[in-house]
Order: structure tokens, then C-alpha cells, then sequence
């Protein structure tokens, strides 16, 4: 009976001990761990985003809204999910917001129209987690003027430290920093006509530029196909027609006859032809086994007869360009080329320009090549090696437009509307030849037959672009100016293969032109 006391008392005492040894580990060794979890368990931090700018057309009409975004951290992955607003009020209501996260998004208002202008919001990738850029899950822009001026529009975040009780509920502020909210933007672009140009272009792979001729400022720049900046997804990303690749300012192309402008300035400025130079087309030249045919010999078997040089721009004839080819010579015209903006980058405030391609003789040889007279004749009608953008075709166009001025193209407002242009010191009677050759263009008798009865009177010039496809397709190109005598728009469309410029792109430049100068 003793011996079962003396147990009991025993396991008491060693109970004991266990008891006072656990108290004295929760108290003191862990009492500073406990104390900051029930801390954490008071305390509150909570990030107040920053409203983004909000970016307005030329007419200081909203493109864009700011929205609320619920997002919830997915456990599998370092990246966010985008859920409802009903389903983040859920996760709140059963006190699920660890990983819930609400920030400020976009409502793009003009949907596909001005997806390549103004670009997304997109998740901060791991490369700009890394460089400490951005935070987890951040928005930042993605393409187009979101990512051209995101410092601009993103403002700061606030933040705020709150305590709670032990229902979750806040019971007082500790501190608080209000955001900053980012600075509006206000840009050239007009979105309405922007709208008529993408209905104009029907989804046909391609685009459309229109500026200001005077200082190149964008009215329009439209992409095709393109992609809803509302509800970028994975498919979006991978789809083949490529909707977020941007023609108009990353696509090179022959331009086709569309550059028997800079041909004709070359001409004229090098003093290889005048007004009183003449030209009879046969409808080809013969270059040993070789020839070089007129297109209107191709197509109809027909010829122009003795023209000048307001009648070959008018009636496009290739055999007139060829020879200007030739007596410029080729180095010469390539310079002229670069100083009508091709073979370089424009400097527009989009990312993602390219600079295109102007061939030349040495460029030629470095490649371990000849340049021959078929070179030559190739590069006077656009063809051949030569590769732009419509965006560069466009402001090629406002050298004749402006009379005589290359203007750096802009998205951005500025109050000094002509502070990136620079003279080409172009003769006089170069720009008036010229412009009386592209009115011809618009003319009855002219290559652009949308356009014959079009008032005001507008000046323009087509063209029909080669490029090796195995079916014959072909660019269609159009590009115009009104009124002729004092512009104050310039279009410039491309079709991709989509045929004979004055038939495809020449009607897509006529609604938008109806748009501009007969509706208010």
C-alpha cells in the first residue's frame, strides 16, 4: 500500500516539474515569439493603391477607366489569379484574405480600337521582382503608352496599420499614408476616327497611320488583327495571326510605288530631270535576257506614250522611275531614301519601333553581293531589298504634305507643336511637281479611281508591293493627303497581301477621310 503512495506521490512530483519546465519555455524562452504573434494577430497592415493616370484623347475624352482588380495568390505559384468581386466579398466574409489582394485596373474604353496605342496592364515578372522594380503581384504597363510613360501614370501607394479585435473588426488607426495617385496623360490621338479607321479595315491584316502633315502628331495608329486589353489571356499570347504584334510601327514592307515619291524628289533635287523632261514608255525596258515592264503594259498590254513627270507619278509609270533610278544612281538615292525618314527609326513614344531596311550598293557588298542595273530599277519602283513601316510611309507622305518638313511623329501632346521637325530644303518646284503628280493620282485619269469625285480635293499616291509570294499576292498601299493645297490630315493604309492598293486600300482611307472632313 506504501509503495502505491510513494508512486503516486512520485509521478505527481515529475508531473509537476513537466508542467513548471513547459510554463518557464512558454513564458520566458518563447514569451517574445508569442507576444509578436498575438501582435500580428492585433495588428493590421493594409497597401492602399495608387489610382493610375487616366489618358485622354485630343478631344480630352476618357480612353481608359480606372477600375477595381480582386486577385488571390495562387498557392501553387508565385502569381496572382483575377477572381470576381463577388468571390473576393466571399473570401471576406469567411475571414479567407491572406492571400486576397484588391489593386486599381483598367477598363480599356475603346476596347481592340487603341489596343496597340495604349498597351495593357500586366503582372510584374520575376526578372523585375528580382531587380526589386516592382513587388509581387504589381501591375505595370505592358506595351503601347501603359509601358512608355508607366513612371508617368503609376503614382506611389499608400499604406495603412490598424488594429482589430478579435472579431477582425478595426477598433483603431495607428498610422496612415495616403497615395499619390499618378499624373493624366493627353495625347494626339483621336479615338473616334480611330474607331472608323479599325471598322474601315474590317479586321484585315494590316494598318492604318493618319497625322497631322504639319507636324506629324497622330491622329490614328491601328493595328490588325488585334486583342482586347480587357481579357488578356494565354490563347491571346500564342495566337498565329499575331493580334499583338504592331504593323504599323514593328512591320517592314515594300512600299511599292508609294516611294516613286522620294524617287521623284531624287530625281528633281539631283537636277536629273525637270518639268520639261520627257519619257516615251514602250511599256518595258529590255536589259540583256532581261525585262522591265510598265504595270499597265502587264496587266492590259497597253502603254503611256511620251509622259513627264507629273503624268508618270500620276499614272505610276514604272519605266519613267526606272530611268530616274538609273541617272540618280543608286548611292544617291538611297540617301535621299534616309533623308525622307526610311531605313531608320522614327523616334515615335511607342516601344517596339523598327528602323526597316534601305539597300544600297555597299550594303550590298558587305553581304558578298553585286548590285546590278535590275537593282537599281527594283529600288526606284519600292521594291526589291527596301523595307518601311506604314508609320514611315506616312511621314515620307508630310515631306510633301508640310513642303519640305520631316517631322518626328508624337503621341504625346506638346505645346510646341513643331519642335522635332527639320527641313529637307527642297526645292520648290520639287514640291509642287509632285503634289500636282498626286493630285493627278486622285484625279479622273489618275491610278486612284475611290477618289476621283472626293471633295475637298485631296492629293495621294498607290501602290502595289511584290514580295516573293509563291501565289503572286501582293501589299496594298495607299497613302494621301488633303486638301492638297493645305493639309491638315495625311492617311496611309497597308493591306497585308491584300492586292491592288487603288482597289483595297484606297476605299479604307476614303471612309476615314468622309469621317474627318464631313462629320463634326
Amino acid at each position: 500500500m506504501k509503495s502505491r503512495i510513494y508512486l503516486f506521490y512520485g509521478l505527481l512530483a515529475v508531473g509537476l516539474l513537466f508542467l513548471l519546465a513547459r510554463l518557464f519555455e512558454l513564458q520566458i524562452i518563447f514569451g517574445a515569439k508569442n507576444r509578436a504573434l498575438a501582435e500580428g494577430n492585433r495588428i493590421k497592415r493594409e497597401v492602399l493603391p495608387a489610382p493610375r493616370g487616366i489618358i485622354y484623347d485630343s478631344k480630352e475624352r476618357e480612353m481608359v477607366r480606372n477600375v477595381p482588380i480582386y486577385r488571390v495568390k495562387k498557392e501553387e505559384k508565385e502569381e496572382y489569379e483575377v477572381i470576381s468581386r463577388e468571390e473576393a466579398l466571399k473570401m471576406e466574409a469567411r475571414e479567407e484574405t491572406e492571400n486576397l489582394r484588391v489593386d486599381i485596373g483598367r477598363n480599356y474604353l475603346y476596347g481592340e480600337v487603341l489596343a496597340h496605342v495604349l498597351g495593357y496592364l500586366g503582372e510584374a515578372n520575376e526578372e523585375e521582382v528580382k531587380k526589386g522594380q516592382f513587388k509581387l503581384g504589381d501591375l505595370v504597363g505592358r506595351g503601347g503608352i501603359e509601358e512608355q510613360y508607366d513612371s508617368y501614370l503609376r503614382g506611389q501607394d499608400g499604406g495603412e496599420i490598424y488594429e482589430v479585435d478579435a472579431y477582425g473588426e478595426k477598433i483603431r488607426e495607428i498610422g496612415r499614408i495616403e497615395p499619390i495617385p499618378g499624373q493624366n496623360l493627353y495625347l494626339t490621338i483621336d479615338a473616334e476616327l480611330s474607331q472608323t479607321a479599325y471598322e474601315a479595315l474590317e479586321k484585315k491584316p494590316g494598318a492604318v497611320v493618319a497625322t497631322n502633315p504639319q507636324n506629324s502628331q497622330v491622329l490614328i495608329l491601328i493595328s490588325s488583327p488585334s486583342f482586347n486589353p480587357n481579357n488578356i489571356t494565354s490563347q491571346n499570347l500564342t495566337d498565329e495571326s499575331l493580334p499583338f504584334f504592331n504593323r504599323a510601327i514593328s512591320g517592314v514592307y515594300p512600299p511599292g510605288s508609294t516611294f516613286k515619291i522620294v524617287t521623284a524628289a531624287a530625281g528633281l533635287e539631283e537636277g536629273k530631270v525637270n518639268a520639261e523632261t520627257t519619257y516615251n514608255d514602250t511599256g518595258e525596258i529590255r536589259v540583256g535576257e532581261y525585262s522591265y515592264k510598265n504595270w499597265y503594259f502587264t496587266q492590259y498590254g497597253r502603254t503611256e506614250g511620251v509622259i513627264d513627270i507629273v503624268k508618270a507619278i500620276k499614272r505610276s509609270t514604272d519605266t519613267f522611275f526606272y530611268k530616274v533610278g538609273e541617272w540618280v544612281g543608286p548611292t544617291r538615292l538611297a540617301v535621299w531614301a534616309e533623308a525622307f525618314g526610311l531605313g531608320k527609326k522614327t523616334g515615335i513614344d511607342l516601344p517596339g519601333e523598327v528602323g526597316g531596311l534601305v539597300p544600297s550598293p555597299q550594303w550590298k557588298e558587305q553581304k558578298g553581293d553585286h548590285w546590278f542595273l535590275g537593282n537599281t530599277y527594283h529600288f526606284a519602283i519600292g521594291q526589291g531589298d527596301l523595307l518601311t513601316t506604314p508609320l514611315q510611309i506616312n511621314l515620307m507622305t508630310n515631306v510633301i504634305a508640310s513642303g519640305g518638313n520631316l517631322c518626328q511623329p508624337q503621341l504625346e501632346k506638346s505645346e510646341d507643336e513643331k519642335k522635332n521637325c527639320q527641313s529637307l530644303e527642297l526645292k520648290l518646284e520639287t514640291i509642287n511637281l509632285i503634289k500636282e503628280g498626286m493630285v493627278g493620282v486622285c484625279s479622273s485619269g489618275g491610278t486612284a479611281f475611290p477618289f476621283f469625285d472626293f471633295q475637298p480635293q485631296v492629293a495621294c499616291k498607290t501602290g502595289t508591293a511584290e514580295f516573293g509570294h509563291p501565289e503572286h499576292k501582293t501589299h496594298a498601299w495607299f497613302t494621301v493627303f488633303g486638301p492638297w493645297n493645305k493639309p491638315e490630315i495625311s492617311i496611309t493604309v497597308l493591306v497585308e497581301k491584300g492586292g491592288e492598293g487603288s482597289a483595297v486600300a484606297a476605299p479604307i482611307a476614303k471612309k476615314i477621310m468622309e469621317d474627318f472632313f464631313h462629320n463634326e
